[in-house]
């Protein structure tokens, strides 16, 4: 073969090789036009200011889920014949403190359907935002929650007839729901204050009632989404 045509089959393997490389160039460009910027916020963690989708689960002092929006999680934790409460996905502002103090999400109940809203503190909801910092979609991290106040309650043994429910039959660990409000005092004739729903956990009982604990220190994270400011 002379070295005209040896030029020319070089130049035709080449011209081949272009052209595929140009075809899956365009193949890639097409599947990463399709999906949008997402994948690309899904690179970088958290930011200050971000807006974020996660999904969480409220736990108390030992580790007992009590709150979720993980339905593999809540499937599971029926199944084993214990129960926790059903939440909707929670959206947080990363690093940014509340300014009221308490924080609404949405929670099943088979009384009410998704009525009702959980009431998650200030505080809970600025360590929250604060610990997701960094974090990158599909990351998972356990955080502890402080939030900064007084969680318990006693209830005499009158306090708890109130709410239907016998000292005999009340014993510790036992799960009682809560009524908590950020507006109770300003309540009026003219206006009436807007409760949430919170569990609380009986921690001590003796004769003259039980003290009710309804912290939630820890909590675990998911990231689903992060909306860039």
């Amino acid at each position: 073969m002379g070295e005209k045509k040896q030029r020319e089959k070089k130049t035709k393997n080449l011209t081949k090789a272009l052209a595929i490389i140009a075809g899956v160039l365009f193949v890639i460009l097409m599947v990463v036009s399709s999906m949008g910027t997402g994948w690309i916020t899904g690179l970088s963690g958290v930011k200050p200011g971000d807006v974020v989708v996660l999904d969480y689960t409220l736990k108390d002092a030992n580790g007992n889920p009590l709150v979720t929006s993980d339905q593999t999680l809540y499937r599971q934790i029926m199944a084993s014949g214990y129960d926790v409460l059903p939440s909707k996905q929670l959206t947080i502002t990363a690093n940014q403190s509340l300014t009221h103090p308490i924080y609404p999400v949405q929670v099943y109940t088979t009384q009410s359907g998704w009525a009702n809203q959980y009431g998650i503190f200030a505080g809970e909801y600025n360590a929250i935002g604060s610990g997701i910092l960094g974090m990158k979609v599909d990351e998972k991290k356990t955080l502890p929650v402080d939030n900064g106040m007084p969680m318990t309650q006693f209830w005499s043994v009158d306090q708890l007839r109130e709410r239907k429910l016998n000292l005999s039959d009340v014993q510790v660990g036992y799960v009682i729901p809560l009524g908590v409000s950020e507006n109770q005092e300003a309540a009026t004739e003219n206006s009436t204050a807007t409760y949430y729903v919170r569990l609380g956990e009986v921690t001590n009982k003796t004769t003259d009632g039980v003290t009710i604990d309804f912290a939630h220190p820890i909590i675990d994270v998911s990231i689903v989404s992060i909306n860039k400011r």
